[in-house]
């Protein structure tokens, strides 16, 4: 039995680990993430380490590898708990151990610490005049400024010593040296969380709140650690609850890990919190310096903090009592990682919880399908929120057929609907939200008259059109030529979707000249906080219309906004995806939801050509149950996730040829170890985009009930890959349900 072993823990030293034989009086007793003594070196010295991997086959000459000496199992828990998470990412999502460490050890590099130095006279004060008295003899002005200095204020910051009074680090270390001063270094941790005071608890949690909190608070003071799933209508006041138990749970001792899906968030639910629970909260995201980052984990380290805000990577934030963790708005596509291991935060979250004996609250408007199939099988707690907290009413919700407005000659990318209540709002100084749904889109083809999509006659997910003139399936490879006129209406209105964001804030300008416009994309919020700048801008009512995609449409709350157009409902819907639907239905759910919260009535178009499908209908009337029927007899029919779990293969090289022949191989075997237990496989085909940077990219997917059964295959596929010549120059990745 070996092994690896990984001497320092820090993230820049990922990379060398060391093979140790076991020793036989230790087999059976070494378990991953232990911290061991191992012989180092060519002197053989004393060192820790800690087990990363075990396994029966030696990585070089069996007489050169050193023996293990013991176990020292009093040391550092919070580096197993890490090890043990990383082995668990590896293999439940495909990745080396070596990756999975880097996802869950936080510091992405060393990064300088922000400190501040301050000098103190080290002399009783008739010390330091003698010595005045010497330095004034001795011409010695640098050293009598500083010494005069700190005679008139005893501790003096470095900032002041260097900038006012211009003395050198080289004069400051000559005192030091001869005893007069002495330099004290304290290391300043960074708070990112600003401008909010502390005002505790303002509101009082209705009926319906106060319910789920107390049950919830019940059970966790019974000993019962849980996932609940809150779905809460928008505006149900989910927050406040949430807020509630976290409360309660920190008043224990405990730490609580708070998840949100995206930086255009942070700003708004950080304030509330801050609010709420003052300096015990900390927040993560990407936008933050190297150093504020790593001066948040320190803080939570050293138990400065005892609440974390953030996107999935602030799930490994390193508490060492966890007691609770909240995912908001949970079926958002930001919580799986795109990135080897290609884990989901809400499975992550449930495996954590185990560990550490703690709850997991999962809150969304529109649960994803598989969490609600989940509370439906009774493996997740379900609570419902039916009615929005205060005076707040759903949106009056109209449906814009544009097969109609086109019959009719309306060409605009606006319905005369939509045209109508935007002039009435301007009137009135309400404001409007425009969101263009572009999430997923991927080239599909629709007939503006009808309504009729191009889709696979075998899988039922959209064709993407290819330059080559070609329709093609990315589930399953079939292809079509290019179609010129309807199949099924005759139309010559059949093409894709082809209008930005730009383009409906430049037709916004034309038709509505009086109107003071924001964008919100990419463009417009690449800068450090260009999302809040936006958000803060509008919030204040510093224009009339938002336009942007998706991020506008996520949790924000804007008291004066009684009208949101949806100005593409059905790009989304064909996305070639099989979660296209619900994406869908999530979107519009949530984009409908922002009209009308402060009570003052709102309301909502969606502008769509195909009205009757079910996800634009459901999102219409904000029917989730409605949605989640249709959707699940889909999957049960089609065996997509979560009626049976799916395992995505991608291989990718920069050689086509050597792509092929990998494909065909890992194929050859992907179906003998399917054929044992009768699994599904679908390809290989070729990818949704078979050709980025000169890279080409195939799929093979692999269907089953039970899970460990894929997993148990991808462990085969990474140990033939391994010095197989086929795969040199081939990259596989694996991926889970998605």
């Amino acid at each position: 039995m070996y092994a690896d072993i990984i001497i320092d823990i820090s993230h820049e030293q990922l990379d060398k680990t060391f093979q140790y034989r076991v020793p036989k009086h230790l087999e059976g007793c070494i378990e991953l993430g232990m911290m061991v003594r191992v012989p180092f070196g060519n002197g053989n010295r004393q060192i820790f380490g800690y087990v990363i991997e075990l396994g029966s086959e030696a990585k070089y000459d069996p007489e050169k590898i050193k023996e293990i000496i013991s176990i020292a199992e009093e040391k550092v828990h919070a580096v197993k708990r890490i090890i043990k998470l990383a082995a668990w990412l590896k293999h439940q999502y495909g990745s080396t151990m070596n990756q999975a460490l880097k996802t869950v050890i936080p510091v992405k590099e060393k990064v300088r610490q922000k400190e501040k130095k301050t000098v103190a006279l080290a002399v009783t004060s008739d010390e330091a005049v003698l010595y005045l008295e010497t330095f004034a003899k001795k011409n010695a002005r640098a050293r009598y400024r500083l010494l005069e200095a700190l005679i008139r204020d005893n501790v003096i910051g470095f900032d002041v010593i260097k900038n006012k009074l211009n003395i050198t680090m080289q004069t400051v270390t000559a005192l030091q040296e001869m005893g007069i001063i002495t330099v004290k270094t304290e290391q300043i941790l960074r708070n990112p969380v600003k401008n909010a005071e502390v005002t505790g608890r303002l509101f009082k949690l209705n009926e319906e709140q106060q319910k789920i909190a107390d049950e919830i608070k019940s059970d966790y003071d019974s000993g019962l650690r849980k996932t609940y799933l809150v779905h809460g209508i928008t505006g149900s006041g989910k927050t406040e609850v949430y807020m509630e138990i976290i409360e309660h749970v920190i008043m224990q001792g405990k730490q609580v890990i708070m998840l949100i899906p995206e930086i255009a968030l942070t700003f708004q639910t950080v304030q509330r919190f801050y609010r709420r629970f003052g300096n015990s909260v900390s927040i993560m995201n990407s936008r933050m310096s190297k150093g504020e980052r790593y001066d948040q984990f320190l803080r939570a380290m050293k138990g400065e903090i005892n609440i974390m805000i953030g996107p999935r990577s602030a799930l490994f934030t390193p508490f060492s009592n966890i007691g609770l963790i909240v995912i908001d708005e949970e079926h958002e596509g930001a919580y799986k990682s795109e990135q080897t291991p290609k884990y989901h935060a809400v499975d992550t979250a449930n495996y954590i919880a185990k560990e550490s004996n703690a709850s997991v609250i999962l809150g969304s408007a529109t649960p994803s399908v598989e969490s609600y199939y989940r509370a439906c099988n009774g493996e997740y707690k379900l609570f419902t929120m039916a009615n929005r907290a205060g005076s707040g009413q759903l949106p009056v919700v109209y449906t814009a057929d544009l097969r109609e407005e086109l019959k009719e000659g309306n060409r605009s990318i606006f319905s005369r609907k939509l045209q109508e209540l935007i002039c009435d709002r301007l009137k009135k100084k309400q404001q409007i939200m425009l969101f263009l749904n572009k999430r997923g889109y991927a080239g599909f083809i629709s007939c503006r008259s009808c309504g009729h999509v191009m889709k696979c006659p075998h899988c039922d997910v959209s064709l993407t059109a290819h330059r080559n003139g070609r329709l093609v399936c990315h589930y399953c490879g079939y292809e079509e030529p290019v179609v010129h006129n309807c199949p099924k209406c005759g139309s010559k209105y059949i093409s894709g979707f082809r209008a930005g964001t730009q383009q409906v804030e430049e037709m916004v300008k034309r038709m509505f000249p009086q109107a003071r416009t924001l964008r919100m994309d990419m463009d417009t919020t690449s800068g450090k906080e260009g999302h809040e700048k936006i958000l803060a801008a509008f919030a204040n009512e510093a224009a009339d219309i938002l336009i942007g995609t998706q991020m506008i449409v996520k949790g924000h709350d804007f008291p004066n906004v009684t009208l949101v157009g949806i100005l593409a409902a059905d790009m989304s819907l064909y996305a070639g995806d099989y979660k296209a639907s619900e994406k869908t239905f999530q979107l519009l759910t949530q984009a409908a939801g922002r009209a009308g919260r402060a009570g003052g009535g709102g309301e909502v178009v969606i502008q769509t050509y195909t009205p009757e499908h079910y996800s634009i209908a459901a999102a219409a009337s904000q029917d989730y149950k409605m949605f989640y029927e249709q959707e699940i007899a889909y999957r049960k029919l089609l065996l997509y996730p979560p009626v049976q779990n799916m395992m995505t293969i991608s291989l990718s090289s920069g050689n086509e040829g050597a792509l092929e022949e990998a494909a065909k191989a890992a194929n050859i075997l992907v179906k003998a170890e399917a054929g044992k237990d009768r699994l599904f496989v679908i390809g290989p085909a070729n990818a949704s985009i078979y050709k980025i940077n000169d890279v080409y990219s195939k799929v093979i997917y692999v269907r089953a009930d039970n899970y460990d059964k894929l997993t148990d295959i991808m462990e085969k596929i990474e140990k033939y890959i391994l010095g197989n010549t086929l795969f040199k120059n081939v990259g596989v990745q694996f991926d889970f349900n998605n």
